[in-house]
């Protein structure tokens, strides 16, 4: 394994993932999964995250367009965390899921804009456990 490949991988996973979801994560891994997890983290989060030629913002807006196209509902709602972590806004996301209608089909862009709005929810109910016990 190249360790600072996968060390610069696990920095920006956990910037756009947070650190509480990678941790979560890599410590699930099991004997059969590690590799996969070390994987992804070197090579998808250390290399291709880290190339000059795209923002993460940019990087989660394909994403989510990619995720929708794909049908990959766990990722996609991840990516949705990621992108709101990235400084993308909801009506951003609600214009890629516009795009996907199109090009990925209605049941697709359906799906993912449920999927999106379970994100919003959740999200929306951490803020407010946050702010009521600050």
């Amino acid at each position: 394994m190249n360790n600072d490949l996968f060390e610069t991988g696990l920095t920006n996973r956990r910037a756009v993932l947070g650190t509480a979801y990678v941790d979560a994560s890599l410590a699930a891994a099991t004997d059969f999964s590690r590799d996969l997890q070390e994987y992804v983290t070197q090579y998808c989060w250390g290399d291709v995250w880290d190339r000059p030629g795209l923002s993460f913002r940019d990087r989660s807006l394909v994403n989510l367009g990619m995720l929708t196209a794909l049908n990959r509902g766990h990722e996609f709602k991840v990516h949705v965390r990621g992108a709101l972590n990235n400084g993308v806004t909801r009506d951003e996301i609600k214009e890629v899921l516009m795009q996907t209608a199109f090009y990925c089909g209605g049941p697709a862009a359906l799906e993912s804009f449920r999927l999106a709005q379970e994100v919003f929810t959740a999200m929306d109910a951490e803020a407010t456990a946050g702010a009521a016990g600050a």
